[in-house]
C-alpha cells in the first residue's frame, strides 16, 4: 500500500484502517494514543475519562457520569442541578440545608428557587411572613414594623395610629396636634378661609383656628386713621381711646399730621389735634 493510501494514527502510525479513531485539530489519532494524550483525569477517582465514557465537566473539572455526586449525600448530579461550596459541589437540597437561609417563623430551610422575605438580616418563606393582627401574607405590600410583629398598613392604622378629628383617616406620617387633637397637617385650616395653618401663625376663637388674616379681618378693631384691622398678633402698636383705637403711625394730628404718641392731644368731634392746632381753633 503506497504512502498516500495510508491512514494512520497521527502519533503511534498504526494503521487505522477498520479502526476506531478520533480527529482532534485536523488530526486522527487511535483511541489509546487519545486518551493517554488528550484524556482529562476525573476529580473523583483520579482515573483518564475514556473516549468511551461520558465526560461531566464544570468550570474546568473533570468527572466520570458516575463520579458526578454530591459530596454530601452521593447521588448523582447528572442532569440535575447542583450548587458549589468551598469546591465541593452538593445537590441543591444539601445545599439549601446546609447552606440556605432558615426561616424565622417555622425555622426550616427555605430552599433555592422558592420566593423568600427578608428585611434587617432576617428571612422568611413567603406563606410565613404574616401581619401580625390579620395574619395574612403580607407578600410585597408595605408593612410597619412594630415592637416583635410586622402588621400590613391597614392593620397598623387600626391598632395603632392617631386618626385624625377632622376626616377620621389614620395618621401615619407626621401630623399636628391643636387642643390635645391630631389632625392631618393637610386637614389643619382656617375655620373662615380653609388655608392650611401647619407651620404658619395663628389665633384660634370659642376653639377654632383662625389664620391671622381671617381673625383680624372678622374681630379685631379697626384704626379710626385707616379702617384697617388692628392687631397685636402681628406686633402692631396701638393707642386707644373712648372707644376707639389708632395704630401708633395713625394717631396724628388731623391738621398737621404730627404723631400724638406720648403727647397731650385735643378732640373736635371725632378728630384728634394737637395743643398748637387746637389754640389755632
Amino acid at each position: 500500500m503506497s504512502t498516500s493510501e495510508r491512514f494512520d494514527c497521527h502519533y503511534c502510525k498504526d494503521s487505522l484502517l477498520g479502526k476506531k479513531y478520533i480527529m482532534k485539530e485536523d488530526k486522527q489519532y487511535c483511541t489509546k494514543c487519545y486518551e493517554n494524550l488528550f484524556a482529562n483525569s476525573c476529580e473523583g477517582c483520579s482515573l483518564a475519562i475514556g473516549c468511551n465514557c461520558k465526560d461531566m465537566s464544570y468550570k474546568d473539572r473533570h468527572w466520570h457520569e458516575e463520579c458526578f455526586k454530591c459530596a454530601k449525600c452521593s447521588r448523582s448530579l447528572a442532569e440535575k442541578a447542583f450548587a458549589a461550596k468551598d469546591d465541593l459541589l452538593l445537590c441543591t437540597e444539601c445545599h439549601a440545608h446546609g447552606y440556605s437561609s432558615k426561616c424565622t417563623t417555622c425555622k426550616k430551610t427555605v430552599m433555592p428557587g422558592s420566593r423568600k422575605m427578608e428585611y434587617k438580616g432576617n428571612s422568611w418563606h413567603e406563606t410565613c411572613f404574616l401581619c401580625h393582627r390579620c395574619q395574612q401574607p403580607i407578600g410585597t405590600k408595605s408593612f410597619i414594623p412594630k415592637d416583635d410583629g410586622y402588621f400590613c398598613v391597614p392593620c397598623f392604622e387600626k391598632q395603632f395610629a392617631y386618626q385624625c378629628c377632622a376626616c377620621k383617616k389614620a395618621i401615619t406620617t407626621g401630623g399636628v396636634t391643636y387642643q390635645d387633637k391630631p389632625w392631618h397637617r393637610e386637614c389643619f385650616l382656617c375655620i373662615s378661609c380653609r388655608k392650611q395653618l401647619s407651620g404658619q401663625r395663628f389665633t384660634s376663637k370659642e376653639n377654632y383656628p383662625y389664620c391671622l388674616e381671617c381673625f383680624s379681618s372678622l374681630y379685631a378693631k379697626k384704626c379710626v386713621g385707616c379702617t384697617k384691622p388692628i392687631t397685636s398678633l402681628a406686633g402692631a402698636k396701638y393707642i386707644s381711646y373712648e372707644e376707639r383705637q389708632w395704630h401708633s403711625e395713625c394717631f396724628t394730628c388731623i391738621q398737621c399730621s404730627v404723631s400724638l404718641v406720648g403727647r397731650g392731644f385735643l378732640t373736635q368731634r371725632d378728630n384728634v389735634m394737637c395743643t398748637d392746632c387746637g389754640r389755632e381753633k
